[in-house]
């Protein structure tokens, strides 16, 4: 199974989606922008409409997808728009992209509880978005962390 998300700089969230069980790739890129083939400059402008994504295959029966979505609302602050951290910039928005009706409606509903659980202490601005088109970031953007010799895994 396939899930999308964007949850700030694609680098860290990577590394947390890496380290989890069940998971079986993860790939950096860009997601849910109008600019064709986009690169990291691109990106970087603003004005492209994407945001910095890792793109999850996971093994359902191991990891469900309600456990996947735990991980990625304790990786980032979904309350902050637009940016993480220092990291501002709609590139770096909270989103999760749905890939069918099913992974639609429980990250919505996932969303909900947490909205009125008051967990984060803020309103939830986390986008819900049909799946768009996935564009693999460069090659040296994938498993950064390992490269640099900074992984956790």
């Amino acid at each position: 199974m396939k899930a999308t998300f964007g949850a700030g700089c694609f680098w860290c969230v990577e590394d947390v989606f890496r380290r989890t069980k069940g998971v079986t790739s993860v790939m950096v890129g860009y997601s849910g922008g109008s600019t064709k083939n986009p690169t990291y400059n691109d990106v970087c402008t603003d004005l492209t409409g994407h945001a910095e994504v890792v793109q999850v295959d996971y093994d359902p029966n191991v990891l469900p997808y309600e456990e996947l979505l735990d991980v990625f609302w304790n990786s980032h602050d979904p309350t902050q728009l637009n940016r993480q951290g220092p990291d501002i910039g709609t590139q770096y928005r909270s989103v999760i992209f749905y890939h069918d009706s099913q992974q639609e409606a429980i990250a919505r509903k996932s969303k909900e509880i947490l909205d009125v659980s008051g967990k984060f202490g803020k309103k939830i601005v986390t986008e819900i978005q049909p799946a768009a088109e996935f564009y693999k970031a460069e090659e040296y953007h994938q498993q950064y962390y390992a490269k640099c010799g900074m992984a956790k895994y």
